[in-house]
């Protein structure tokens, strides 16, 4: 079960890139939806609150919650790839 260094710099290569790519995600939808956007955001509502605060106060947090399932998905394939899952 030991992959050789090829193979395990690819898997954390990898690993490395969907981690990024959640963070860069949930830096975009947190920072730029609640923070740098909300102005252009808030003439529109949800519920009946501008969309821009809802991001902050809301939005990211879904996004944070919806990126912790698709990690867990995304790594499942990836060890399955790599032949390194618990199974």
């Amino acid at each position: 079960m030991t992959a050789p260094t090829k193979d395990r710099s690819e898997y954390w290569r990898k690993n490395i890139g969907i981690i990024t790519g959640c963070l860069v995600v949930w830096a975009l939808v947190s920072i730029g939806a609640g923070i740098l956007f909300a102005p252009m955001l808030n003439g529109f509502s949800i519920g009946g609150y501008p969309l821009g605060f809802w991001f902050a106060q809301q939005g990211s947090i879904y996004i944070f919650i919806i990126l912790i399932f698709y990690y867990a998905w995304r790594m499942n394939r990836l060890d399955r790839e790599f032949d390194v899952h618990e199974e």
